[in-house]
């Protein structure tokens, strides 16, 4: 597929899968033998387990919405610069709902192969997140107490 093809199958991701909610469509862009090289070492292997990791952020962010901020498809891989924002009322990872409004950037690299994505790759801003939370605190203060 064409890399304007590829980048049209990313964009249904985030638009269908992440901000709709639709994990049904999973199994229609993602490849049986998918790999998210950074999934947690308890995620089942496949498509499984990225429907695992999109429910449990849905619950912690019902109000999820992403935005693609850039997004650049060369040959079989489409890279997008992400903004993610939502309200954290669920617990994720371990760290109780704390009706915090958040926001996160990150890096995705998807690998596509016949219109399917083959291999994840993705680096997010989890210390900024984990300050927004207040589990951590920001460089040079003190007093943030770990979540219980």
């Amino acid at each position: 597929m064409s890399p304007e093809e590829n980048e049209a199958v990313v964009r249904r991701v985030f638009e269908e899968i992440w901000n709709q909610g639709n994990l049904a469509r999973i199994d229609e862009l993602f490849d049986p033998d998918y790999v998210r090289h950074n999934a947690p070492a308890d995620a089942p292997p496949g498509p499984e387990g990225e429907k695992r990791h999109r429910a449990a952020f849905r619950q912690a962010l019902p109000d999820l919405f992403i935005t693609a901020d850039d997004v650049v498809a060369a040959q079989d891989k489409v890279v997008v610069r992400y903004t993610w924002r939502g309200t954290y009322q669920g617990t994720w990872p371990g760290i109780p709902g704390t009706g915090t409004r958040v926001t996160v950037s990150g890096i995705a690299i998807h690998r596509l192969v016949a219109g399917r994505i083959t291999e994840l790759w993705v680096v997010a801003d989890e210390l900024g997140l984990l300050q927004q939370l207040g589990a951590i605190s920001p460089p040079g203060q003190h007093g943030a107490q770990p979540p219980r």
